[in-house]
């Protein structure tokens, strides 16, 4: 196998314009997963995106087989695991032994339904690892309209949802309803990635909403820079795996988890490099 089977430009020129609608999904979906990023790194829910992404996945794929709508069945699953993880606040022990539950409930669902699906073979692979390359208008509309909502929810919420988040006993006596917050949070985070599950899959949603906030946090601890480097890092990952991708035809999420990965291990090296720098001053 040579490198060109993986990585190459090869009529990039006329391919380029058949992934329009690709690309503007994959920007906006970088854009919000870098900006409600940050909030799932404050509040500790990582666990929680993957057990939503499964139930996504459960609710698309049921939605393919019985001919619905697969962005409604995508979301209809996101927020019914989102009210019922947003119910338990903020208790984080409850909260990830639920998680625990409903993951292996959710995919288990998830490959009984493709596996009486009698469709095309790559539908079903695309519920599971994603098919950003293959995205129609209505699908961007659909995307574009998940953007406005929660661009505007969290808004709305952010100050308080970041204090509720930073310490919940203050923020409970000061008056701040926690756990309302927590489940309107957890429903836009739903919304958000039942868009990511049909865009990058089920398996690999986390390589956009976890992997770029975490690679900014390595880097920077302000809340302003924190976002701004994880916008633009989700956005590199997104958009830089679709036009990787076209050269040579290859699904387009092994590029978007590797990209995804290498800035994090980049930034991992200029944390340490900036802390070792930083105790060589003290030291002084």
């Amino acid at each position: 196998m040579s490198f060109d089977t993986v990585i190459n430009f090869h009529n990039f020129a006329e391919l380029l314009p058949l992934v329009t609608g690709s690309l503007t999904a994959g920007l906006i979906l970088g854009i919000l997963a870098g900006v409600i990023g940050p909030m799932i790194h404050a509040r500790d829910l990582a666990f929680a995106v993957h057990g939503t992404s499964e139930i996504s996945f459960a609710g698309a794929a049921a939605a393919l087989l019985l001919g619905w709508n697969v962005a409604g069945g995508a979301i209809g699953g996101s927020l019914l695991a989102a009210i019922v993880l947003g119910l338990l606040g903020v208790r984080a022990r409850d909260r990830n032994a639920t998680i625990a539950i409903l993951l292996p409930f959710g995919l288990g669902l998830g490959v009984l339904f493709l596996a009486l699906y009698k469709g095309r073979s790559a539908n079903k692979f695309g519920l599971l690892t994603g098919q950003i390359v293959a995205v129609e208008q209505a699908q961007v509309v659909t995307l574009s309209v998940v953007a406005v909502i929660v661009a505007t929810a969290l808004a709305v919420m952010w100050r308080p949802l970041w204090f509720a988040s930073v310490d919940p006993e203050v923020a409970i006596a000061r008056g701040v309803p926690v756990r309302q917050l927590s489940i309107a949070f957890m429903v836009v985070l739903g919304l958000v990635t039942a868009m990511a599950v049909q865009l990058v899959g089920a398996l690999l949603v986390l390589s956009l909403l976890i992997t770029p906030t975490a690679a900014a946090a390595r880097v920077s601890v302000r809340p302003l820079a924190l976002s701004a480097l994880s916008v633009l890092f989700a956005v590199v990952s997104a958009v830089g795996g679709i036009l990787l991708s076209l050269g040579p035809g290859l699904p387009v999420s092994p590029y978007v988890t590797t990209i995804s990965f290498t800035i994090y291990l980049v930034c991992v090296a200029l944390g340490r490099l900036r802390a070792r720098r930083g105790w060589n001053v003290r030291r002084a």
